[in-house]
């Protein structure tokens, strides 16, 4: 499945509290555990913070509960998205008071559960007794003041092992992990079940579904049919889809735009694709349902995340190959890259070693993800693959086996800001530009799936981390490498 949760793939559980609780939610450490290092200030807007710090850390759905009576508006409360987000995240650690006045606080936290670190605004009314009119949660890229050392090879791989460890005792991860440096392993790992119901463990040759991660075998596609010749990128899509149904992305909509998430192009991702989720079984059958939609923005005006825009582009291989999306991917960069275990058959057809996905999404407890598949993963997303043939992948590219090196730095070198603070290229994400530890990839989640793949072009590294659980299972992992990967 394409990835609905895109938008959240480095802010981790952060951004995805935004989504459960309207903004209206965050989540923390209790003030009072803090207040040793950090004194909260007793003002209005202080007093309210720690009250609902504490409400959200207890982890008790009755003091959430309770919470409700301090706003204006208790219906923004949202208690059940609050308490399962809390649950997900383990509560926040209270790191710096930034802004203090009577009726407004704000505060920066770190999630106990990843590294991710997040601002939190409160503000109140001035007269008794002072209900609070806002919530604001905001992740933000992890201050300065709180970088975290970058350790050995050696220390590294026991930190991540001992991480790996404590959370599949807590069934915060079920996957496999692999990091290599200069193309081969220093670490491998999996964990947890592939299928709870038969008890088959998880294992290096494992499939999980992706996601988004996709996505880049997409983007690498149109690279190649552009070194070929066959594609310009400036080009509207419309020269290629000549028969698109709405006329202004057929004409004003670009390839490069399609590729950077700029074109206006939208989701499919709602009701339209709930009612119709077995019905789609070609890229074709997406354009049907989707294809008279006019761009949502001015083409080129802004970065949003479009799955449906990597949906088209799979269309435009299809139209200029001649050939399926599946089959020009199987022949031009599965089969190139040695990748044996990745592919995208629909979901009715038995695929050995793929795992079952399990999601707690709109419940209390774990439960297959299967009423939320589509028919089959599309050129946006929602294939299978293994953190192997992840790596052999990430080594064809860098080593120029499926493009050349001037379209492999194009196609990986960021084009435009996102929301999330690094760049957006073709299909990758490009953080830490001129640097050292630049490294760009792809993420990938949705219910019971989540994954990320990341490439160190100077340091020599790659990080694929694959899980059947729900975001931010993957991501926190790799994001915990990240942040501690030596420079050299």
């Amino acid at each position: 499945m394409a990835n609905r949760w895109q938008t959240f793939k480095r802010s981790t559980g952060v951004a995805l509290a935004l989504a459960i609780v309207g903004c209206t939610l965050g989540h923390a450490r209790t003030a009072e555990a803090q207040s040793a290092t950090i004194d909260v200030p007793k003002t209005p807007a202080g007093e309210q913070f720690s009250a609902w710090f504490a409400a959200f850390n207890s982890g008790e759905r009755a003091q959430l509960e309770s919470f409700r009576s301090h706003f204006l508006k208790p219906e923004e409360h949202k208690v059940d998205g609050a308490f399962a987000f809390r649950q997900q995240v383990g509560g926040f650690d209270l790191k710096k008071i930034e802004e203090s006045g009577l009726t407004k606080l704000s505060v920066l936290v770190e999630e106990r559960n990843s590294d991710q670190f997040a601002r939190i605004t409160i503000e109140v009314e001035p007269a008794d007794p002072h209900k609070v009119t806002r919530i604001d949660l905001r992740a933000i890229d992890r201050p300065a003041e709180f970088a975290l050392p970058r350790l050995s090879q050696p220390d590294l791989v026991a930190a991540l092992r001992l991480r790996l460890e404590k959370d599949a005792a807590a069934d915060k991860f079920a996957g496999a992990v692999l990091l290599a440096k200069d193309g081969k392993p220093i670490f491998t790992g999996a964990y947890g079940m592939a299928d709870r119901e038969k008890k088959i463990p998880n294992t290096q040759t494992t499939k999980f579904r992706i996601g988004s991660m996709n996505k880049m075998f997409t983007a690498v596609s149109i690279l190649q049919l552009v070194e070929a010749g066959k594609i310009s990128l400036g080009d509207p899509v419309g020269k290629y889809l000549a028969d698109y149904p709405n006329k202004d992305i057929a004409t004003k909509v670009t390839i490069y735009q399609l590729l950077t998430h700029t074109g206006g192009t939208g989701d499919f991702f709602g009701p339209q694709f709930d009612a119709h989720r077995l019905e789609l079984k070609t890229l074709g059958d997406y354009i049907k349902l989707y294809g008279e939609r006019a761009p949502e923005f001015e083409p080129g005006s802004r970065w949003e995340y479009s799955n449906y825009g990597f949906l088209m582009l799979g269309v435009v291989v299809e139209r200029v190959s001649g050939k399926s999306y599946y089959d020009y991917v199987s022949e031009n960069i599965y089969k190139p890259a040695g990748m044996t275990s990745t592919g995208s058959l629909p979901e009715d057809q038995d695929v050995p070693n793929r795992s079952v996905g399990y999601t707690q999404f709109g419940g209390d407890s774990l439960r297959p993800n299967t009423d939320t598949l589509p028919y089959r993963g599309t050129s946006a997303g929602g294939g299978y693959c293994t953190v192997e043939d992840f790596l052999r992948f990430a080594n064809a590219l860098t080593g120029h086996q499926l493009l050349n090196a001037q379209n492999t730095d194009l196609l990986s070198s960021g084009k435009v800001d996102t929301t999330r603070g690094a760049k957006y290229a073709f299909g990758f994400m490009d953080s830490d530009a001129g640097t050292a530890m630049r490294h760009f990839g792809h993420g990938g989640g949705a219910p019971g799936m989540n994954g990320d793949l990341q490439i160190f072009p100077q340091a020599g590294y790659v990080i694929v981390v694959l899980s059947n659980l729900d975001p931010p299972a993957a991501t926190r992992i790799s994001d915990f490498i990240v942040n501690r990967l030596p420079a050299s």
